[in-house]
């Protein structure tokens, strides 16, 4: 009897650890939004924005990188697909999305990614998929229609919001990817590794697409206005990198080692909400009470489409949330 309580308090503490760690792992992408959005209106291109988080992100993560040096022998098409979609695709058309559309509308328009996931499962795959998993996908596009306010004519700028669908589209892509190729057991790649890969990976393809070379660097010496407060931009893009990159891709997979991935997409709905919420306090992106409504409809159908997904092993669902997915994915082996 002592030594099951023993393993029962050992358990516990390991799921409150776990907890812990992705309410910060939240808070930090949550936040990713807010430090970024003052650089593209001080002058900087959302794709430069984009260039700095990740490569800055790379250079940190580069130790890991020579750690795992086996690893693109061992798994080209993962890391590629990494870089190309969790990495370069989602951040380029999200923060290409902010530049035009306010922080928290373009994460919700992200969270449609699970529901299109189940598209994909349903229409392309041919797999079947479950009652509630079709009520999260309608939940989701009917809170979407709120958001947006489609009664308004779109007030949204639409190039913006289809910026934000194609960040969930590479969310899809990604999903996909991880769900054909996964592994399983001692095969499947440190985690980690596959994040340090996948950021030098994106690095290089957005160095290809952003061309840093013309970029104002001149902006990074100065300070970026939030919400009338003057702020050093290098402080923003410091926090962007540190913060909102490394140590949130980190935590978010040190904790679904220790929770479910039910749990840690749960969790990760919060994201949406820290979003939405350090926006409204830092930038004044004030949403309208339909907005609001609407947004959390949102992310009630991402979850339900979440975990009502037909999943390949019993471990967890065919995808997350736009956050979640790729922590929890990776935590399972970032598998592609």
């Amino acid at each position: 009897m002592p030594v099951h309580t023993s393993g029962s308090s050992h358990g516990q503490q390991r799921r409150s650890l776990g907890l812990v760690l992705a309410l910060v792992s939240a808070v930090a992408f949550g936040g990713s939004g807010v430090a970024a959005k003052p650089l593209i209106e001080a002058g900087l291109a959302p794709l430069h924005v984009v260039w700095l988080r990740v490569a800055g992100a790379a250079l940190v993560m580069l130790p890991l990188a020579v750690r795992h040096r086996a690893l693109p022998r061992r798994r080209p098409a993962l890391l590629v697909g990494y870089g190309l979609l969790a990495v370069a695709g989602v951040q380029a058309c999200y923060f290409a999305a902010l530049s035009r559309i306010p922080v928290g509308v373009a994460l919700l328009v992200e969270y449609l990614a699970p529901a299109l996931v189940l598209g994909w499962v349903r229409f392309v795959q041919r797999r079947p998929v479950t009652r509630a998993a079709a009520v999260g996908v309608v939940l989701a596009v009917g809170g979407l229609a709120c958001v947006v306010e489609v009664w308004s004519g779109l007030r949204f700028d639409l190039l913006g919001l289809l910026l934000a669908l194609a960040a969930a589209c590479c969310q899809v892509g990604y999903f996909v990817l991880s769900d054909q190729g996964s592994a399983a057991g001692d095969d499947a790649p440190d985690p980690l590794g596959v994040i340090a890969y996948g950021l030098l990976v994106g690095a290089a393809v957005l160095t290809l697409v952003a061309r840093p070379w013309s970029m104002d660097w001149s902006v990074l010496g100065g300070s970026a206005d939030l919400n009338g407060t003057p702020v050093a931009a290098a402080l923003l893009l410091g926090w962007i990198v540190l913060v909102a990159t490394v140590v949130a891709y980190v935590t978010g997979v040190v904790s679904v080692r220790r929770l479910s991935p039910q749990v840690a997409g749960v969790v990760a709905c919060l994201e949406a909400v820290i979003a939405t919420v350090l926006a409204w306090i830092l930038l004044g992106e004030h949403l309208s009470a339909p907005q609001l409504v609407g947004g959390g409809v949102v992310l009630a159908g991402a979850f339900i489409a979440q975990s009502s997904a037909p999943a390949k092993s019993p471990d967890g669902p065919v995808a997350g949330g736009p956050g979640s997915g790729e922590r929890e994915l990776s935590a399972r082996g970032t598998a592609a």
